[in-house]
């Protein structure tokens, strides 16, 4: 993250029972600009908001919809305990920050830069890791390729494979994307100049 988010607009849940906390909490969250549900119900896939708070001392399991994949949004544990379960059970709700109990203002705003931050990371790194995992499931589409231009133009892997880089690089196309053309008939044998 370049620059530190601007909360304006933003809607925020706060999964916690109503307590002093929550007052503070609240409070400081509708100065961040930020309105904010609180509620100590199971939040709804269907309706995540821009950011969410949970209580990691009490938290279960079904509290949050993604459990064991990347949250779809922000997650901020407010946290009373050193409970090593507790803070493991907060890390496997995807919280990127913390803020202790009893809740002072003062932590509110760098936790939640915090969390708006890992949260684009982790986005960013499971988005470049499905990428990538794509290119390998597709990799024997590039060797069928290359093995079809070999017989073609009657020249070893490496001048083949130059010639499809070459073709996907005019194409401005992924490799992967030229040699299932090729495979399928859809793109013509690219020369072999």
């Amino acid at each position: 993250m370049k620059e530190t988010p601007n909360f304006a607009g933003w809607h925020a849940v706060v999964l916690h029972r109503e307590d002093g906390n929550t007052e503070r909490l609240i409070r400081q969250l509708r100065l961040l600009g930020l309105s904010a549900t609180l509620q100590w119900a199971p939040l709804s896939a269907a309706g995540v908001p821009d950011l969410v708070i949970v209580d990691a001392d009490q938290g279960f399991d079904d509290l949050l919809p993604w459990s064991g994949i990347t949250p779809t949004c922000p997650v901020v544990a407010l946290l009373g305990s050193e409970a090593p379960g507790r803070i493991a059970w907060a890390l496997g709700q995807g919280a990127g920050a913390i803020i202790a109990k009893p809740i002072a203002a003062s932590a509110v705003y760098p936790a939640l830069v915090m969390a708006v931050s890992i949260h684009q990371e982790r986005k960013g790194v499971t988005e470049r890791l499905q990428y990538l995992e794509e290119r390998v499931r597709l990799r024997p589409l590039v060797h069928a390729a290359v093995e079809k231009l070999m017989n073609a133009h009657g020249v070893d892997e490496e001048r083949a494979y130059s010639i499809l880089r070459n073709c996907a690089m005019r194409r401005r196309l992924p490799m992967e994307q030229i040699a299932a053309f090729i495979i399928g008939g859809i793109e013509p044998l690219p020369e072999a100049g």
